[in-house]
């Protein structure tokens, strides 16, 4: 039976770690960035997303040090965690090319784009 998708701040806390290991407020940070300002996490569902991928062991912490009296825990990508992103991308993709088929033989996308 196939894995339930992963919801959107998932995949995208996965994918900002598969780059480097980060710390929780980089992680933040590296998500606007890569969904172009349009999911912007807080720090509680960040951390919650976190605790969840570690419980699945697709991250775990790869160090922790204290940084102006506070804790900063850095998380790394574990080789389970890398195999479910390239899954989850791979399903994204083919539904996106199917979209595009679609749209193209409707004669709704005529340039490889925006409908």
């Amino acid at each position: 039976m196939a894995e339930a998708p992963l919801r959107e701040p998932t995949f995208l806390v996965l994918t900002a770690l598969a780059e480097a290991p980060m710390h929780g407020y980089a992680v933040i940070e590296d998500v606007l960035r890569i969904s172009d300002g349009r999911v912007r996490l807080r720090a509680g569902t960040l951390y919650a997303v976190l605790d969840r991928l570690r419980a699945d062991g697709l991250i775990e912490v790869e160090r922790e040090e204290v940084v102006q009296s506070r804790l900063r825990r850095y998380y790394r990508l574990t080789a389970l965690g890398a195999r479910r992103l390239t899954e989850e991308a791979s399903r994204l993709r083919h539904n996106a090319d199917a979209a595009r088929v679609r749209l193209r033989r409707s004669g709704l996308l005529t340039d490889g784009g925006a409908a």
